[in-house]
């Protein structure tokens, strides 16, 4: 890459680095919710809180940015991490699931701070080369995907409270990578934005670019959310499997989720955004005949990996669509939108695998993913081919 990417690599390191806590929160946050919750129902409850907290903290991030700038705005949020892993940590030792909940939920406002560090990167390079710097962001992921899980275990035994050392790790990562942030200079053309131009929300998601974008991000999401948030509970809990082997596959399934972005930009070529969308349906769908045929560890780690594809697809997709639908002074309004749907449907979907994994099989739950892909199915169906590719007008 030359020198104009530079900013971006810098994101994607602080990306890597400080978002690891998130994949950490993800395999054991529902493992120990299990043990502190009043009820199995409530056992996903600290991972579906954290998604909330994501929703929640999009419009509160977007704005604090626009006010006070992209660093200042990831800076406090990368604080409010490091000091949510510590209330997780303390929750262990004192076994309250509300305080722990808590952590959960300051732990997804920062995540959703750090999501948008993918529209600094785009910000900081034309416009045509937006694609490519959103996948370079995400394959910061594939470190997290590592570092986080090994955080996990790492610190099981840190402590004299199980996993409260995993949470002392996640919250140094976090500091970590808030200190590279003093290396970062946000793009300057970029940040002329008005609080009061451009459209309002209503006439935004009239636009059938933006609308698009949202659906398949948001459709990315719940599946996502929906099949991963019950796979350690199912893997572990209910079909006998190892925590080793449940590990192994989590962890898979995030790495999964990124290594295609090494190659979305060549795939943007081939394909083109709406290509790629039928292309992350299409992983889905396997997702699920897969998990029909078979439960066994290899099974499992099968349709993690199809699940992961299908929402760097997905994702990668909607977001580099985004700024093609929004104009100049729209973007901070535009961001908040599409995140704040997205995460919303994520949160939804959580707290429904909760209920789904304690009330009908696991084939049966597979089979519920199949009603937001149908929906961006048909919107693709009824898409207008200019919009879809990268470069066109919004």
């Amino acid at each position: 890459m030359n020198s104009r990417f530079a900013t971006v690599w810098l994101l994607a390191l602080v990306n890597a680095i400080a978002l690891s806590a998130v994949p950490m929160m993800m395999l054991i946050g529902s493992i120990i919710g299990a043990e502190l919750a009043p009820g199995e129902r409530w056992a996903t409850l600290p991972i579906t809180v954290m998604v909330i907290g994501t929703a929640l903290g999009v419009a509160p991030a977007a704005r604090l940015m626009q006010s006070a700038g992209r660093r200042a705005g990831f800076s406090v949020f990368v604080v409010l991490g490091a000091s949510a892993c510590g209330l997780l940590g303390l929750a262990l030792e004192w076994r309250n699931f509300s305080a722990f909940c808590l952590g959960a939920l300051l732990l997804g406002a920062t995540a959703a701070a750090l999501q948008q560090v993918r529209f600094a990167a785009m910000e900081s390079v034309p416009l045509e080369d937006g694609p490519t710097a959103a996948s370079i962001i995400m394959c910061a992921g594939i470190i997290a995907a590592f570092i986080g899980p090994e955080l996990a275990l790492l610190g099981e035994s840190l402590t004299a409270v199980p996993y409260q050392g995993s949470y002392w790790l996640g919250s140094l990562c976090l500091l970590v990578g808030g200190s590279l942030l003093v290396f970062y200079r946000p793009a300057a053309v970029r940040q002329r934005t008005q609080a009061s131009g451009g459209r309002g929300v209503v006439e935004l998601l009239r636009s059938p670019v933006i609308l698009l974008a949202i659906v398949s991000g948001a459709s990315a999401y719940m599946v996502m959310s929906f099949v991963m948030t019950a796979t350690p509970i199912s893997m572990h809990v209910h079909h006998g499997h190892s925590m080793a082997d449940t590990k192994w596959v989590i962890q898979s399934h995030i790495a999964a989720m990124f290594l295609p972005s090494l190659f979305t930009a060549w795939l943007f070529r081939l394909l083109g955004i709406r290509g790629l969308m039928c292309a992350g349906l299409a992983c889905y769908l396997c997702t699920i005949l897969i998990g029909l045929a078979d439960a066994s560890v290899l099974g499992f780690w099968g349709q993690l990996v199809m699940l992961g594809i299908g929402w760097n697809f997905l994702f990668v997709s909607g977001t580099a669509l985004l700024p093609m639908g929004y104009r100049e002074g729209e973007q901070f309004r535009g961001q908040a939108l599409n995140d704040s749907v997205i995460f919303s449907c994520q949160a939804a979907a959580s707290l429904s695998a909760g209920w789904a994994i304690s009330a009908v099989s696991w084939q049966s739950l597979l089979l519920f993913c199949l009603v937001p892909m149908a929906l961006l199915a048909v919107l693709l169906s009824h898409g207008r081919q200019h919009a879809l590719r990268p470069g066109s007008a919004g």
